[in-house]
Order: structure tokens, then C-alpha cells, then sequence
């Protein structure tokens, strides 16, 4: 009997250490990666993408909800941090802003998880009602889309970062030009012979819509571009990104859906 007993701990001290060294440690120090803002957001940029699926933790190492998780980004005191982890999921923790930190900072962070909770919520809804004309005069309707996986780019012309990542974004598109059930639309605010004149010059593989200012202001309410939006084939929104690096993971797990 004792020795049963004894089994059974064993197990389950086993089988607790096991869920534990899933994550372990932060991959930085919460306090050193705070020092300057440059450092902290050198690091936020390239390892924390909020688009992503990952495991989301308080800062009590309590796995709460992504939605909450980024509400509490958008209005409390804290940044993310990535945490080592032994298997291939992502686990994010949030930990405390120092008081002597940059408060710019504070004011980034807030804004981030502003932006990506207002992502996280339009996920699972419809995309708005269009009917658009692209460059070429192809009508684009919600109707049209239908059964098709549509992967939207929005963006301006004066948008620095939106070209920077034309030539990622051609690469994906061609990547997928066999898939015919995958369609690459991009809304565009500017008019259509000031998008002809610059696509001259910086070539976009991707369906052209010009004109879309309002539309994505009233409509998708943007406030940062480039932002991305994968629709399924139900018309409804899938993922909403803030780049490419997001877009290229969210658009090949869609894809084997």
C-alpha cells in the first residue's frame, strides 16, 4: 500500500514539474531591458508580436486570457516579456513598468496594446460591406469573395513602412499565386494616377484599390498602417496585423485550414 503511495507522488511530482518547465525563466531581465528606451524597444520590436497565438500570463505567472492581457497592456503599468520556453509555443508574462523608467515607455506600450486589443476584438466578426473598383476597373464585392481566403494590405503612399515592406509582401504573393482560392487585395487612401505614377516605380503584387481613405477610417476605423487583414472564406475577419513578420505565420497556418 505504502509503496503504491509513494508511485503516486512520484507521478505527480513528475507530472507537475513537467507542466512547469514548459516556460521557465524571462528570456531578458523585466528591469535591465528598461534602462533606456532605445534597448527596451530594440527588444519589444523584434521579439514581442501581439498578432501572434501565444500562452498569456499576469504578472503573477497566471495564465489569463489574451483579451485581458491586452487590456491590461493598454491601461496599466506593464510590458511584455517573452519567456523561455521548452516546447514550441510562445508564453508572453507581463511584469512591472519601474518607476524610474522613460515614461516613454508607459506611453508606447499603452498604445501598442491599444491598438492590438482593437485588432483582437474585430477578429471573429464580419468584414465590412464593399464594392470597390480596383486599378485595373475588376469589381471587388463581399459576394465575389466568398470561398476564397483574401489577404488585405492597407496603406498610403507617404506611409514609410508600408513600402518598405513591398518586396516581403510580393515574395508572400507569389509564394501563393497557385493557390486560386487566395486572393491579395490592398486598400489604398491616395487617387488612382498618383498610385499609377508610384507603382511604376515600386511595383505591389497585389490588387490595387484607390481612394479607400474613408472607407478605412470610418469603416475598419485605422489608425496605424500597414495593417493587415486575413478574411476566411466566410467572409469573416480571421487575423488583423500590424506587419509582415505576423502576416507571413497567421496566412500559412489560414491557408492549411
Amino acid at each position: 500500500m505504502q509503496k503504491s503511495i509513494n508511485l503516486i507522488l512520484l507521478f505527480l511530482i513528475f507530472n507537475v514539474s513537467f507542466a512547469q518547465s514548459k516556460y521557465e525563466t524571462p528570456e531578458v531581465d523585466p528591469i535591465q531591458i528598461q534602462k533606456t528606451y532605445t534597448e527596451w524597444s530594440a527588444y519589444q520590436s523584434k521579439n514581442i508580436i501581439l498578432s501572434r497565438d501565444f500562452i498569456a500570463l499576469d504578472s503573477n505567472s497566471k495564465e489569463i486570457s489574451k483579451e485581458s492581457f491586452l487590456n491590461q497592456l493598454a491601461n496599466e503599468n506593464f510590458i511584455p516579456i517573452r519567456l523561455k520556453s521548452e516546447d514550441s509555443k510562445y508564453y508572453y508574462q507581463l511584469f512591472q513598468i519601474q518607476p524610474n523608467s522613460d515614461t516613454s515607455i508607459k506611453a508606447t506600450i499603452n498604445q501598442i496594446g491599444f491598438d492590438a486589443h482593437k485588432n483582437f476584438e474585430m477578429e471573429g466578426t464580419p468584414f465590412p460591406k464593399f464594392s470597390f473598383k480596383d486599378l485595373n476597373g475588376n469589381l471587388i464585392t463581399n459576394e465575389s469573395m466568398k470561398g476564397k481566403i483574401i489577404v488585405i494590405k492597407c496603406w498610403y503612399i507617404h506611409c514609410t513602412p508600408c513600402i518598405k515592406e513591398f518586396p516581403q509582401v510580393n515574395k508572400l504573393a507569389d509564394e501563393y499565386k497557385d493557390r486560386k482560392d487566395i486572393l491579395f487585395i490592398s486598400l489604398a487612401e491616395d487617387s488612382p494616377e498618383k498610385l499609377k505614377a508610384f507603382l511604376t516605380k515600386r511595383p505591389l503584387k497585389y490588387s490595387v484599390v484607390p481612394n479607400l481613405k474613408v472607407y478605412m477610417n470610418e469603416a475598419l476605423q485605422l489608425n496605424s498602417f500597414p495593417t493587415h487583414f486575413i478574411l476566411n472564406k466566410d467572409g469573416m475577419i480571421a487575423k488583423v496585423l500590424p506587419n509582415f513578420e505576423s502576416l507571413e505565420v497567421a496566412l500559412e497556418k489560414e491557408s492549411k485550414l
